[in-house]
């Protein structure tokens, strides 16, 4: 199994184009090779296979940096079979728009997310003339990808509907995360970049995992409010379980001996993304590790 982290920044990237918070600044002055682009993953398990998770507003620069996703030399053949929603959010969905360049993409999402793209953001109304897409609920069977070999089961996380869509009756889940598993090998990972909650669900769907990346969005539960002097929500209310904390999502993760953990979606206002801060110290010697856009891990 491979992975490619394409994309490790929350909304926005890092710097956001519009934020002069420490953070941005301190990712301006450091140079680009500290920018990291909106989170993504893609996954394979054979050569001339990949799938995308999430489709980033930055989905056309990650592809062309990646390793094995470009076409060949002479060919408008694409190596990327389709592409797996967590959940509804803009800055998931917005590059599937990128991608409509004729390849025959099957897309992937909860029930309550094709509503939505259905309606409120008609993303699909505006796919289909170029024929682009082929559009499948996600429920609580596995898909088998890649000829069976890509065995593909969401886990429900949480009812957090998207802002545009938060008018809407559709019965969630709205947010999952996805377990991989390859079946010739038994290689198997777990991708939840967003989690409001950590349901027994979760615990059960780590069972044997070798990798597990997760929802760093923030490290503390008040990042939002002190960064914005007071106006900012807290992180659980904006649908992420912080990393610190003794209800956070590091203290659960401190005990998976034999399986590498990542942290994925970070803010621009939270601090595991300077090398040099405390709290990316603080991980030291963990099994817990913040990678940069464009880490392979292959197992």
């Amino acid at each position: 199994m491979k992975l490619r982290i394409l994309g490790t920044a929350a909304g926005g990237g890092l710097p956001q184009w519009n934020c002069a918070c420490p953070g941005c600044a301190r990712a301006r002055a450091t140079g680009s090779h500290a920018w990291r682009t909106q989170e993504c993953l893609a996954v394979s398990v054979s050569p001339d296979a990949w799938y995308l998770v999430n489709a980033s507003p930055d989905v056309r620069a990650q592809i062309l940096a990646a390793p094995g996703l470009t076409p060949p030399t002479g060919t408008r053949h694409t190596p990327l079979r389709g592409v797996l929603l967590t959940d509804g959010e803009l800055d998931h969905t917005a590059g599937l728009l990128a991608l409509r360049e004729g390849a025959a993409l099957d897309l992937y999402a909860p029930p309550a997310v094709l509503a939505a793209l259905d309606g409120p953001f008609p993303l699909r109304t505006l796919l289909a003339p170029y024929g682009s897409a082929r559009w499948h609920a996600v429920g609580s069977g596995p898909l088998l990808l890649d000829g069976g070999r890509l065995r593909v089961t969401a886990v429900p996380i949480s009812g957090k509907r998207p802002r545009y869509a938060s008018g809407s009756d559709a019965p969630g889940p709205w947010v999952v995360a996805y377990r991989f598993d390859d079946t010739a090998t038994g290689a198997a990972a777990v991708y939840a970049p967003s989690l409001a909650r950590w349901p027994d669900a979760l615990d059960d769907a780590l069972a044997g995992v070798g990798c597990l990346i997760l929802d760093g969005t923030f490290w503390s539960e008040d990042e939002m409010a002190r960064a914005t002097g007071g106006r900012g929500s807290g992180a659980r209310a904006m649908g992420h379980l912080p990393v610190d904390g003794p209800d956070g999502t590091l203290v659960r993760l401190l005990g998976r001996d034999g399986v590498r953990c990542f942290y994925t979606h970070l803010n621009n206002t939270n601090p595991l993304a300077d090398r040099a801060s405390p709290e990316r110290g603080a991980l030291a010697g963990t099994p817990v590790e913040v990678p940069s856009d464009g880490t392979e891990i292959e197992w």
